[in-house]
């Protein structure tokens, strides 16, 4: 078992998604990760639903969310989350493009632990993923899943 709790990323853009495997991997986190596509995947890993009927990996200890998705958006995602008993625990960290303090408001309204602007370039990306990693693994504690 990782001495890093499993985290779930919900990221539509597959460049995104390349981006931030490439980034853990650097920081040495990358066993540590699963990728769902949109909401709605997230929330059929969470409900091993569809695709992830036969998941066998532990809920996530962390969700790494993206707020601008398709099918479900991570607002809907959220509360979703927020609102079932079963997932209500799990910190969520939205990591999206959006600056707009509506956005950042309503986030934390339905929960959000954190709210991080996406960076613009990957030297960019390895220091919050660096920072993100100390924090969350080493700073904070999280509930045993």
């Amino acid at each position: 078992m990782s001495k890093y709790p499993h985290i779930l990323i919900a990221e539509d853009d597959i460049d995104d998604r390349f981006m931030l495997k490439e980034a853990f991997e650097e920081t040495g986190t990358l066993q540590t990760l699963s990728f769902v596509e949109d909401g709605m995947e997230l929330m059929d890993y969470l409900l091993k639903r569809g695709k992830h009927l036969d998941r066998k990996n532990r809920l996530p200890g962390l969700i790494l969310l993206d707020l601008n998705m398709p099918k479900k958006d991570g607002r809907e995602a959220i509360s979703e989350i927020k609102n079932n008993p079963e997932f209500c625990h799990i910190p969520i960290v939205i990591f999206t493009t959006s600056k707009s303090q509506e956005d950042m408001q309503q986030a934390y309204m339905l929960g959000a632990s954190c709210f991080i602007v996406k960076p613009v370039s990957f030297e960019g990306l390895l220091e919050i993923i660096r920072t993100f990693k100390k924090f969350w693994f080493e700073v904070a504690s999280l509930p045993v899943i």
